[in-house]
């Protein structure tokens, strides 16, 4: 991990982070049915709540499992809604836990506290599985909104040519996360795949300006929304289209904001196998993520936890020759540049 000094905005750290520190990664996991915040690299999970709680004990310190409970709490949105003081005190649980495991059964001491856990002994789930907001961007990408009005196999009710302000809708249904099904509900002939990056916000941000909109952001994850495009055709609002249970697909990672100094420069690509469905750029949008922060927030509070997914590229199945729709038995992959690849399989409900 590159070092990234941290003087401004959420991350406004005094910590000194080494390049291998695991920092920016957090995760949701389950382990024998207990969902619990976490923290990933390569092959290990580690629970901050309980890595907080043991590095206070060892410390001396009174109340240890209270204090954890307020400033790392287990769920990830309690873990938001303490924006930087909690993100503080995680990192300070995470460099615990480095020096931990680096001494003579230190790792075996970690698991039995359990703290720590090998990648196959916990399922990872959506990063933020209940926020209060998931708010999409519909037309943010030049080449996408040309393929609309070549045509779509269903065409959609959307108007012609490049919107003049960001076109932002809600996503309503069950939410999933890595590895989890896609599934199809009977009513849905034509279900269809949009990978896109997403933005989870970190502090209350109201009337801000584009120049100080990251400052905002908590992180970035992988998004895929999933649409019905049979039930998006038919009206003007496509609430019913994007909302089946399980068409809102995030993971693996919620990758903290340090981790991406610019996230208008990262390779998007979404691929079944060995056939790549898309292949572009977030430098491709028409709003960045700073001026959608900027758009929304004139009108609305944008809380902690709250997801804006971000639009998808070109290469979106209705716009094929002839439309390429999601078919049960496949597995869904989309991949974004720093936060890994999100992976569902398909199956018909």
């Amino acid at each position: 991990m590159k070092h990234i000094a941290r003087t401004a905005g959420l991350l406004c750290l005094s910590v000194s982070l080494s390049s291998s520190l695991w920092a920016t990664k957090l995760v949701t996991y389950s382990h024998r049915g207990e969902v619990r915040l976490g923290a990933y690299e390569d092959d290990a999970v580690i629970d901050l709540n309980r890595a907080y709680a043991l590095m206070l004990r060892e410390q001396g310190k009174p109340r240890a499992e209270a204090l954890a409970a307020a400033l790392v709490p287990p769920s990830m949105m309690e873990f938001l809604q303490g924006e930087e003081e909690s993100i503080r005190v995680a990192l300070e649980a995470i460099r615990f836990v480095k020096q931990q495991a680096a001494r003579p059964g230190g790792t075996e001491k970690l698991k039995q506290a359990g703290v720590w856990f090998l990648r196959n002994e916990v399922v990872l789930k959506a990063p933020v599985p209940n926020p209060p907001h998931l708010l999409a961007i519909g037309l943010n990408y030049r080449a996408h909104v040309e393929e609309i009005d070549r045509g779509f196999a269903q065409p959609i009710q959307t108007g012609t040519g490049e919107p003049s302000y960001p076109v932002v809708f809600t996503k309503e249904g069950a939410i999933i996360g890595p590895g989890e099904t896609i599934r199809i509900p009977p009513v849905v002939e034509q279900p269809d795949y949009e990978g896109e990056l997403a933005v989870v916000i970190g502090k209350p941000a109201r009337h801000v300006t584009r120049e100080r909109a990251l400052d905002y952001v908590a992180g970035y994850m992988i998004f895929n929304d999933v649409s019905a495009r049979d039930l998006q055709s038919r009206v003007s609002q496509w609430t019913m289209g994007k909302s089946p249970d399980t068409f809102s697909a995030m993971g693996p990672y919620l990758v903290l904001k340090d981790e991406v100094p610019d996230p208008q420069a990262l390779a998007i690509r979404t691929r079944i196998g060995s056939e790549v469905l898309q292949d572009s750029s977030t430098s491709r949008m028409i709003f960045s993520v700073a001026v959608l922060i900027e758009h929304i927030s004139q009108v609305m509070t944008l809380t902690p936890g709250t997801v804006i997914t971000t639009g998808t590229p070109e290469g979106v199945g209705a716009g094929r020759k002839p439309p390429r729709w999601l078919r049960p038995g496949e597995t869904i992959v989309v991949e974004v540049e720093k936060l890994g690849e999100l992976a569902n399989p398909i199956a018909r409900e």
